[in-house]
């Protein structure tokens, strides 16, 4: 009701919710009690371990926390505080390798055998295939370096690994006709 206030009229809303117009006031200038004032001390401390962990820990690793500092609480007071205030623990993303190396695929020789200085333009280019994660999977990135200027002459971007053809003919039509040989 009181949240409520500006937009419907306070008499309206007791009518509505069956409760008395002087009780609702009574309830309005009630002090602090002291139930909710350890509820909000409690409520502080969680925030403040919370904030103190970088914002990784849980309900569970909380109450752990409080517990070894002398606090009395319980798990599910911790997760129900930390629900209400939209507390929520960041988790790391754990790292997955996406690389297969046993295949049966033809690998491009070491043409360059780690000579990596051209003398003019366009005499060499090196490529990259990396992953990048984001919250709606990864994205794969292929890149096309010219040793020369050691600049990125052209890449790729895509939800899935792409075959070597395919980056190529993205390639053809994205660099300059000159580049392609």
């Amino acid at each position: 009701m009181y949240e409520n206030r500006s937009q419907f009229r306070v008499e309206k809303m007791c009518i509505a919710l069956v409760v008395s117009k002087s009780g609702y006031f009574k309830w309005l200038n009630r002090p602090i009690s002291e139930r909710q004032k350890k509820h909000e001390k409690l409520s502080q401390e969680i925030l403040k371990t919370h904030l103190e962990f970088k914002q990784r820990y849980g309900s569970v690793k909380i109450t752990k926390t409080l517990k070894k500092r002398g606090v009395k609480v319980s798990e599910r007071t911790v997760s129900r505080i930390m629900t209400k205030n939209h507390w929520k623990s960041c988790t790391v993303k754990k790292y997955k390798a996406t690389t297969n190396s046993r295949h049966h695929h033809p690998v491009s020789e070491n043409v360059l055998n780690r000579q990596f200085k051209a003398s003019k333009p366009n005499q060499f280019w090196v490529t990259d295939i990396t992953y990048i994660p984001t919250n709606e999977g990864w994205l794969y990135l292929a890149t096309v370096m010219d040793l020369y200027s050691r600049k990125i002459i052209g890449w790729a971007m895509d939800k899935k690994m792409v075959t070597t053809q395919t980056l190529w003919n993205f390639l053809k039509i994205n660099l300059p006709s000159r580049l392609i040989s």
